[in-house]
């Protein structure tokens, strides 16, 4: 069955970096855009960046500069690495696999906390 693993949330410094991590499998990764997803207490859940299938990025202005993120198809996963971190970063972070006609697909969240 499509499963979607995070991995490397945790509490960090502001400043400070962390990489998450979201590996997939049963479903075909490599024909799928990948986003990052991140959602804050009391708030709607937000689009953080994205990549195509051919590796173009794009990313919301409030982590433009300070995130990346990245793919390794030969894995089946997709990265985000995240520094000068803001405690306005705090949040439930949730990778997805979306295409139309084919599937929409969530990881089950990693929570980032990011301390003043």
């Amino acid at each position: 069955q499509v499963q979607l693993v995070e991995i490397g949330g945790g509490l960090v410094q502001a400043g400070g970096s962390l990489r998450l991590s979201c590996t997939a499998s049963g479903f075909p990764f490599s024909g799928y855009p990948m986003n990052w997803y991140r959602q804050a207490p009391g708030k709607q859940r937000e689009l953080v960046a994205t990549i195509t299938r051919a590796g173009n990025t794009n990313y919301a202005d409030s982590v433009k500069g300070r995130f990346t993120i990245s793919r390794e198809n030969a894995k089946n996963t997709v990265y985000l690495q995240m520094n000068s971190l803001k405690p306005e970063d705090t949040a439930v972070y949730y990778c997805n696999a979306n295409r139309p006609a084919w599937g929409d697909y969530w990881g089950q969240g990693t929570q980032v906390t990011v301390s003043s």
